[in-house]
């Protein structure tokens, strides 16, 4: 017997295990609150850096359509201004990924994967679900996950304050998709630039519907001079705010900026969200259950750009656990282990986002500042993006930092 799935949502895990399910000959049902077309003329919706591994659940599953087109990422850089002489930087290195990153518009992507999805056999459904339609795939189908990230129905998911370090925004947030751009050199990369009691400024290469792009991405801490964005009301206004922003407190990323101008009208954001974990299953009022996934769950602020890159990473774990649960039935054991299965790799991603948006500890600055004298050590920084896990234990322990740091530093590398 074919066994039915229904996911609701259709973004980076909804389209992405659903896609993977009906590669595997399971019926799938996949409700979209957008039509493929409604999303590209939409707005922005994420910046999406997404690194080797993630990618590389895509290209399992034959959906990185874009891979010779996307420009590609190939380091990461740090900067950190000097207090004490304005326009001069205190902590200056960049050091090349092992494997490049990439960062394709959703704009662009979801449509063509839904595409994929129905070319399949998968059903898709044009439809803001409510609590109604959750009850009604759960009665008809044999396992139903909740891939959106916001609305009413995430709402039924339990705040886990046990895991949930913060009850309110940290960040105000902005996007700014620009073309015109001088290019990083020798290679392109990730430019963060981390200004204290003010936030975090970075930018990095990205595809989006007319072709390459930067996408400019800002971090303000509440409150402050970042925290702007509500006085702006128009996509020009959004473009002279961003520019006026790193002239002030990154100029060195303005002198790039001579010729931006924004890809089109709909590339920017802001916005603000708390970073949340959620208990992963949700009882309907008929005493059902459904299972979140990804981002319906677990929510990280975008300072380190790991979402799509969760969302990517939870999709591998939930449909290996489908695959592997065969006639046996999805009931609630299984769905808290299936999530905890994920946990265990996310819960790394989140103490070290976290971790990022407190005031830095000076273990953290001087593990920075060391990684200028030491590129295998600004190697490590660099290539952690790609699977947070590797940062721990020592990124947050100020003893096993200092350590980690003189091995490298010993090293003469």
């Amino acid at each position: 017997m074919t066994r039915r799935i229904a996911i609701v949502g259709a973004g980076q895990s909804g389209l992405q295990t659903g896609i993977g399910l009906l590669q595997q000959g399971y019926q799938v049902t996949l409700l979209s609150n957008r039509t493929g077309e409604q999303i590209r003329q939409g707005r922005v919706m994420s910046s999406q850096c997404m690194f080797d591994q993630a990618l590389q659940t895509e290209r399992d599953l034959g959906l990185n359509f874009w891979e010779s087109d996307c420009p590609p990422v190939e380091g990461i850089g740090m900067t950190v201004p000097d207090p004490e002489r304005p326009g001069a930087k205190l902590i200056d290195w960049a050091a090349p990924l092992d494997r490049p990153a990439q960062s394709v518009d959703q704009r662009l992507k979801m449509p063509v994967w839904m595409e994929e999805f129905v070319r399949l056999g998968g059903e898709l459904v044009i439809r803001d679900a409510g609590i109604d339609d959750l009850e009604e795939l759960a009665a008809s189908h044999d396992l139903v996950l909740v891939a959106a990230g916001k609305g009413d129905i995430v709402r039924l998911f339990e705040r886990d304050e046990s895991r949930s370090r913060f009850d309110k925004p940290q960040r105000a947030l902005a996007l700014t998709y620009v073309q015109g751009m001088e290019p990083k050199e020798p290679y392109s990369r990730v430019a963060f630039n981390l200004i204290p009691g003010v936030g975090e400024y970075f930018v990095f290469p990205a595809l989006t519907l007319n072709g390459p792009c930067e996408i400019m991405v800002f971090e303000g801490i509440p409150g402050g001079p970042m925290d702007c964005w509500q006085e702006v009301s128009t996509p020009e206004q959004h473009l002279a705010k961003s520019l006026e922003l790193i002239r002030t407190y990154a100029p060195w990323e303005a002198e790039r900026c001579k010729d931006v101008q924004l890809s089109d009208d709909n590339g920017i954001l802001a916005g603000r969200f708390p970073p949340t974990v959620r208990k992963p299953v949700a009882t309907l009022p008929s005493g059902r259950r459904v299972l979140g996934i990804a981002d319906a769950l677990v929510v990280n602020d975008p300072i380190t750009g790991q979402g799509s890159n969760n969302g990517a990473k939870c999709s591998r774990v939930y449909l290996d656990a489908i695959l592997a649960r065969g006639e046996a039935p999805f009931d609630t054991a299984w769905m808290e282990a299936t999530f905890e299965t994920y946990w265990r790799y996310a819960k790394d991603v989140v103490n070290w986002t976290n971790s990022l948006l407190l005031p830095p500890a000076e273990h953290i600055l001087e593990l920075l500042g060391a990684a200028q004298h030491s590129p295998a050590l600004a190697s490590v920084l660099a290539n952690g993006f790609d699977n947070p896990p590797d940062y721990l234990p020592w990124w947050l322990d100020a003893q096993a930092c200092d350590h980690f740091v003189n091995i490298h530093l010993k090293k003469g590398a």
